[in-house]
């Protein structure tokens, strides 16, 4: 599994609609790429926002990187969404499960 986190902070004075399809699009699209396994979006109380999306391997994730609408997209956040983003990128991350037993 190839893990990729993105944390990022809007811009105060973003179209919040034209965001909202564009982040409709991009997950629509992501879903029909090889490889792509997941996405999840959670929005914090302070506003800071952290997505997860969980590929089969880093060249599925990288080839996402290179969909030519996502780049543009992708341009289009740099330049009028986002305030600040962090991107982190994990092959092959430690992971640690627990469920609880069904019969206690």
């Amino acid at each position: 599994m190839f893990l990729v986190v993105f944390r990022n902070r809007k811009r105060a004075d973003m179209d919040e609609a034209a965001y909202a399809a564009d982040a409709a699009r991009m997950e629509q699209l992501a879903a029909q790429q090889e490889g792509f396994l997941s996405f999840k979006s959670y929005t914090s109380e302070d506003g800071e926002v952290v997505a997860l999306s969980e590929w089969a391997d880093e060249a599925s994730a990288r080839g996402w990187g290179r969909v030519a609408e996502h780049s543009e997209v992708q341009r289009r956040g740099r330049a009028s969404y986002y305030a600040s983003y962090t991107l982190f990128a994990c092959d092959s991350p430690r992971v640690h499960e627990f469920t609880a037993e069904d019969d206690r």
